[in-house]
């Protein structure tokens, strides 16, 4: 159960380090705060995998500009944000977002 999350570097091809990201849920049309993270030195974010979340609308919002200017790049994209739907509380979801300068690119699955 759980999120797993992993964030990938497309311009140096690595995993993205110190990537903030927060993670929000939907309730009654309003967004609030689940959590609060940063990848670490494998791009992941550990703390969400083994929580359970209940069913709903959630989005991640990965802070890409933050990244990329302490890289020394400019980036188009300040904030990319990954929404998707938890069916069920019982299943692990796996987020994988390749993040670049001028482009993006996000999975949605199952690790196993």
């Amino acid at each position: 159960m759980g999120i797993a999350v992993q964030a990938l570097d497309g311009v140096y091809g690595r995993p993205a380090a110190s990537v903030r990201v927060r993670l929000e849920h939907a309730d009654n049309g309003q967004w609030n705060a689940e959590d609060k993270a940063e990848t670490d030195q494998e791009g992941r974010v550990r703390e969400w995998c083994g929580r359970r979340f209940e069913r709903g609308l959630y989005r991640i919002i990965f802070e890409s500009d933050r990244y990329f200017v302490g890289l020394g790049l400019s980036a188009a994209y300040p904030e990319i944000v990954v929404m998707f739907r938890m069916q069920d509380e019982t299943d692990l979801y796996q987020i994988q977002l390749l993040l670049s300068t001028y482009c993006y690119s996000a999975y949605f699955g199952s690790p196993s």
